[in-house]
């Protein structure tokens, strides 16, 4: 059974605001969710092949990030 993609410590992740998370690592911060939501949809678009999250700092739960089906 492969292991789950290892998340950054908690330490590392933002306090606020919502971060783009791209194969485990922290790449980008926002202030808004719907600035985050975009930028992960944009980078996902581009590189489908890449595991997109992103973390939102208040609830710190993570939104794994999907190509809506054609």
């Amino acid at each position: 059974m492969p292991k789950p993609a290892q998340e950054k410590p908690a330490k590392d992740l933002p306090q606020s605001g919502y971060a783009v998370i791209v194969d485990g690592q922290i790449k980008t911060e926002f202030k808004t969710k719907d600035g985050a939501e975009n930028g992960a949809r944009d980078l996902k678009r581009r590189f489908p092949m890449l595991q997109i999250k992103v973390y939102d700092a208040e609830t710190r739960h993570t939104q794994d990030i999907e190509l809506a089906r054609a």
